[in-house]
């Protein structure tokens, strides 16, 4: 494989040097802050919307769906609501926050039937998020503190569909999208995250490694065509106890499908709490070549969709997987806050980052 240069070099540069130095904090969740919010069908409309399609775009004619719910929107119609998001995330310690994009490709959109909008949508993502960092970098270094980068992790979500099972039992041959229709919607996705100013291109929340597979395709795809690349992050998904995605495969199995893409991190978020996620973890830090991340749940949901696991004991458990050696990067995902993620940050400080195998072979030799 082709080895490329940095897209930006000196940012590159900076955030392989934190890796370096300490175990970096990723931000929360973003849809758990968004529903605190309360937002109504005319929030996610804004005026750009109002009529139930977008004003700036030829009218299809499909004037009467629904937009709420489409948090990537957001972006567009209430841009306020997720740059808020990202600050209060910085304010609580993150080093790196995601793009509100976990939904904008066009497979994703086409729920909304605003398809039209995929390279909109990551671009003013990647934009929103990056303003947050550099204003955040820019009141800190007023206050004389010491220089502490802030990143933009360019998100690119699972899509609501699968590449590899079917979505009707009736008919197991049977696929609702293809690798082709996956690689081209990331391309456009992949595009705008690059021209709004993402730091990194994160693949993440995969359940379908042939949709991970897509998109790293995608990646390579756009890289090349910009003679330059970017660092590039995967986060998988367990999805139960037993311990392997959704298409069947465990950590191990998972990290060997998708280290050809030669990640700057790879690791696991979404689906369970850290404490059932820790053995998975561990295997990853075995396996991996590289950076090990996690950013679990906040606990499994209760009854009622609920996360009830509170900031002291999601950092308590992370904790000793960085005491273990285990990390270098660690966040959250479905229901923690920045309560949380400054808990965590707490917690992490000052335990090194987890060593990468060659420091370990150097390490032995002397």
């Amino acid at each position: 494989m082709k080895t490329l240069p940095w897209l930006n070099p000196a940012r590159a540069n900076a955030l392989q040097k934190a890796l370096s130095e300490r175990i970096l904090i990723i931000d929360g969740a973003m849809g758990t802050m968004i529903q605190r919010h309360r937002l109504e069908e005319a929030d996610y409309r804004g005026e750009r919307f109002v009529d139930g399609f977008d004003s700036a775009h030829v009218h299809d004619g499909q004037c009467g769906h629904d937009l709420k719910g489409n948090n990537d929107l957001l972006l567009l119609s209430k841009p306020e609501v997720i740059a808020g998001v990202h600050t209060e995330y910085l304010e609580a310690g993150a080093d790196l926050v995601e793009t509100n994009t976990f939904n904008a490709t066009s497979v994703s959109q086409a729920d909304y039937h605003l398809e039209h909008l995929v390279y909109e949508l990551n671009k003013e993502g990647a934009r929103v998020a990056r303003a947050c960092c550099d204003a955040v970098e820019a009141a800190e270094a007023g206050k004389g503190r010491p220089d502490k980068p802030r990143f933009v992790i360019g998100v690119l979500g699972p899509t609501s569909r699968t590449a590899s099972i079917s979505p009707d039992v009736n008919d197991p041959g049977y696929r609702n999208t293809n690798f082709d229709e996956l690689r081209t919607t990331y391309r456009e996705a992949i595009e705008g995250l690059i021209d709004g100013g993402a730091d990194t291109i994160m693949v993440e929340t995969i359940f379908d490694t042939l949709n991970a597979k897509a998109a790293l395709y995608a990646v390579e795809e756009v890289f090349e065509a910009r003679g330059g690349r970017l660092p590039v992050m995967i986060s998988g998904t367990i999805t139960d106890a037993s311990g392997r995605t959704l298409s069947g495969q465990t950590a191990e199995a998972f990290y060997a499908s998708i280290s050809h893409g030669r990640p700057l991190s790879v690791g696991l978020n979404c689906a369970l709490g850290a404490k059932d996620l820790r053995e998975h973890v561990e295997t990853l830090a075995r396996v991996a070549d590289g950076y090990v991340s996690a950013h679990p749940n906040a606990g499994l949901p209760n009854a009622f969709g609920e996360y009830d696991e509170t900031p002291e004991e999601m950092a308590a458990t992370l904790k000793e997987f960085a005491e273990s050696g285990l990390l270098n990067l660690v966040g959250g995902c479905c229901g923690t806050t920045p309560a949380h993620i400054k808990a965590i940050a707490e917690a992490v400080r000052g335990i090194p980052p987890r060593r990468l195998p060659a420091d370990l072979e150097l390490a032995d030799a002397a």
